[in-house]
């Protein structure tokens, strides 16, 4: 059976055309920083907008890249198969419950493993998502990894912050920033005297102090949405070219409109009729793209170079492919 650090070639065909559709999921994303070269590295970014984070963190890189999700997403066979074929581990939260948590040792050392390896594995430390401009608390699993992984060699946590312009609105903007990494080895050996416990206390509030420095951090307080409030009514922008924008450029959102249908309509429906959770809209509308537009790319070639002039078919293809984000960038032309 394949290691979950070792490359796969359909993996890495499938990673190509993801990294795309990630990166055209924004109108524009950034990444700032690096991970060191010299050691095992741990990834710990915040978690607001669901899978979109860990594709966001995998696209930041050329090199390979392996993750930890909740638990209880795998206990399907084929879900566990297919999550696994994508470089995902299973990670047990403690609010799981202990006989669970007990589960997470075959984790580890696949973690561990992996690591050993020098394959970063990013870590969501928080242990839950929550589409805020703030910071759980974090939880002890990157600790216990770290520490763990120090044992063996020199082991780094980078701290990393995602900001989203928009959690739930599509094209929307991203960036991505690596901190300053925390050394493993020189944080234990600087805490010889402590015990255990204030170790990991010392640790995980170091963590989150660094990844607040990331991000655009508000308390999590009962004054967070006057803030966020205060801060959007400073980045807002007076657009008197909205409309008449919208207008001049009504007919190419119609044609993409048309051309994407099944792929917007299908996410939209999810959004509204079936996704619960907000956070995962975004996610879902990716999805879309990434299931949908190569069926719907075969189809419209079949059809156009039926019915059209080759030259014309030709350009409706190009078009169809920068269509879905035409679709959305003209709605959030005229959204509010």
């Amino acid at each position: 059976m394949r290691k979950i650090w070792e490359s796969d070639p359909w993996y890495n065909l499938l990673r190509i055309y993801v990294d795309f559709a990630t990166q055209r999921s924004y109108r524009r994303i950034s990444s700032t920083g690096s991970l060191p070269a010299d050691g095992a590295v741990i990834i710990s970014p915040n978690h607001t907008n669901t899978l979109l984070d860990a594709l966001v963190v995998l696209q930041s890189r050329k090199e390979p890249t392996v993750f930890g999700a909740r638990a209880d997403i795998f206990k399907k066979p084929a879900v566990d198969r297919i999550l696994r074929f994508l470089r995902i581990l299973p990670m047990v939260r403690s609010r799981d419950g202990i006989r669970e948590v007990l589960h997470n040792r075959e984790s580890f050392e696949e973690v561990e493993d992996t690591l050993e390896h020098r394959i970063p594995f990013c870590i969501f430390s928080e242990g839950r998502h929550r589409p805020m401009h703030s910071l759980l608390p974090l939880q002890k699993g990157v600790a216990r990894l770290a520490f763990a992984s120090a044992e063996k060699q020199q082991t780094y946590i980078v701290p990393a912050g995602i900001d989203y312009s928009d959690f739930f609105h599509y094209r929307g903007t991203c960036d991505l920033k690596y901190g300053e990494p925390i050394d493993i080895n020189r944080f234990l050996a600087e805490r010889s005297g402590q015990t255990p416990a204030e170790v990991y206390r010392a640790l995980l509030e170091e963590l989150s102090a660094r990844m607040k420095k990331l991000i655009l951090y508000i308390p999590d307080d009962e004054h967070y949405e006057e803030t966020w409030q205060a801060i959007q009514q400073q980045r807002r922008k007076k657009r008197p070219w909205k409309w008449p924008l919208a207008i001049l450029t009504l007919p190419f959102f119609l044609l993409s409109a048309l051309l994407t249908l099944p792929m917007w309509g299908t996410a939209e429906y999810l959004c509204k009729k079936k996704i619960k959770d907000h956070a995962f809209w975004n996610t879902a509308r990716c999805m879309a793209r990434v299931v949908g537009g190569p069926i719907m790319l075969i189809i419209w070639s079949i059809l156009f170079f039926i019915l059209l002039p080759v030259p014309i078919a030709i350009g409706l293809l190009v078009y169809f492919l920068v269509s879905y984000d035409i679709f959305y960038d003209w709605l959030n032309l005229v959204r509010e």
